[in-house]
């Protein structure tokens, strides 16, 4: 799945007629142009990435971002947007010395060719979100930037301020963390859990206070596109939703290593569709899941097959190929492209990333069919822009977003309704900057006519 992790969709970028030189795979785009006279920098990193012949797509150029963020952006600062290579494996194109310009093979007949352009967003974008309710501090899943930041409950950006400064980040080659999506934050010990989605089956738990490029205390090995995560403190499980298997897997919460799951949720019976996010009631012995709606049947060529937007809700033990005891689906929900979600167990209410509707739906957890949200925070107002990540500070009364389609994480009253201002905002781009809509392309392509890149995303 891309960066967003949705259904394949086609995004479109304009571009000013010059020819496409495309590589699928590792071709890195999104929202920034850097013109040609950035070819000298960019020789240096080029040079490292020949390749011998390896039947997959290689990586054939790259550039730093703290450079390309000062030529692309001339605001950013490149400390905040330090970027990473995709893999270990990959960070020898950012170490690479010397090298020319000039288009040459090397004895395998790789080119060695530079990019005419260099397309990327420089800033974080947000795909997760938790609170320490005991430290008061905020931490942010950045899927662009390959780590997380952390941020003071009580900060607020200022209408005309860059961005607001995080107190701390964690990210590197070290930390294992790539496209990372799922995010948990220990309420006890302040433990953080990054679970990766795409290019690495890990997850990575750090201490509280981890900072930099710093190794995980504990890693798990996962299955290939576990998005969500949930933990059962009282049982101590952990729990994470798998998109590609249509499953939710269960470990122990401490597993680490290739520990292998002590239980799975999967099978056509569970009508688990492309399964996003996932919420514990462990008052109720509940678990509830959002779902995008595309599935197929386990090992069925040719098997594919869409549904509309859900949330099943099964047993909490559930084990094996269980249907759910409920199903909320249909159009006056207003599901669309459902992500993370979060339970107040002292209401009784389900809070909902909404992606692809820009809004916060909540439901009563008691829901059932096509029912309509009890309240919907949506508008202008909201600065709602495709939430990812929600979380619900019992607390203090209110509810997080992040919103992956603008830098920014909002905060509202836990009883807000319709196109209501946020309490605050923690911002970490300039103002009229949106995220650009492409997150982990595959391909791309060219239309002559039109002169625009195409990229299914």
């Amino acid at each position: 799945m891309d960066g967003k992790f949705r259904p394949a969709t086609t995004r479109v970028a304009a571009v000013a007629g010059a020819s496409l030189i495309a590589a699928a795979g590792w071709l890195l785009l999104a929202g920034n142009i850097a013109g040609p006279e950035l070819a000298p920098e960019l020789a240096r990193a080029s040079r490292a990435a020949l390749r011998i012949p390896t039947g997959s797509p290689q990586l054939v150029a790259a550039r730093p971002l703290p450079e390309m963020a000062e030529v692309a952006d001339g605001q950013m600062d490149g400390m905040l947007c330090q970027w990473l290579p995709a893999s270990a494996a990959m960070s020898a194109p950012w170490q690479a010395q010397g090298g020319a310009g000039s288009a040459a093979k090397d004895a395998s007949g790789n080119l060695d060719r530079l990019p005419l352009r260099v397309i990327r967003d420089t800033y974080p974008t947000y795909s997760a979100i938790a609170l320490d309710t005991n430290s008061n501090e905020l931490y942010m899943q950045d899927e662009n930037l390959y780590g997380y930041k952390v941020f003071n409950r009580l900060d607020n950006t200022p209408p005309n301020a860059a961005f607001t400064e995080p107190k701390r980040m964690v990210s590197g080659v070290e930390t294992r963390m790539e496209y990372n999506c799922g995010l948990y934050v220990d309420p006890m010990t302040g433990d953080v859990y990054s679970v990766n989605n795409d290019t690495l089956n890990t997850m990575s738990v750090f201490p509280r206070n981890a900072e930099g490029n710093v190794k995980p205390m504990r890693a798990l090995t996962t299955p290939h596109g576990t998005w969500g995560i949930a933990v059962d403190e009282a049982d101590q499980e952990l729990f994470m939703t798998v998109e590609h298997d249509n499953s939710v897997v269960v470990f122990r919460k401490m597993a680490e290593g290739d520990e292998k799951p002590m239980r799975e949720l999967k099978g056509d019976k569970t009508l688990l569709a492309d399964p996003h996010g996932i919420a514990l009631d462990t008052k109720n012995n509940l678990l509830y899941v959002s779902n995008h709606g595309n599935t197929k049947t386990d090992g069925v060529v040719g098997s594919g097959r869409f549904y509309p937007p859900s949330i099943t809700v099964y047993p909490l033990k559930a084990t094996g190929e269980v249907a759910p005891l409920r199903v909320i689906q249909g159009p006056k929900t207003q599901l669309n492209w459902p992500a993370a979600m979060s339970m107040d167990s002292e209401r009784g209410e389900l809070y909902v990333a909404n992606d692809a509707g820009d809004s916060l739906l909540v439901f009563r957890a008691s829901d059932n069919g096509d029912v309509a949200p009890i309240r919907v925070v949506k508008g202008p107002r909201t600065g709602i822009k495709n939430p990812t990540g929600v979380f619900v500070d019992l607390k203090n009364q209110e509810v997080w977003l992040s919103n992956m389609g603008n830098h920014r994480a909002t905060v509202y009253s836990l009883t807000a309704n319709g196109n209501a201002a946020p309490l605050r905002t923690i911002r970490s781009a300039p103002e009229d900057k949106m995220a650009q809509a492409i997150g982990n392309p595959g391909a791309v392509g060219y239309d002559t006519k039109r002169e625009e890149i195409l990229v299914p995303n």
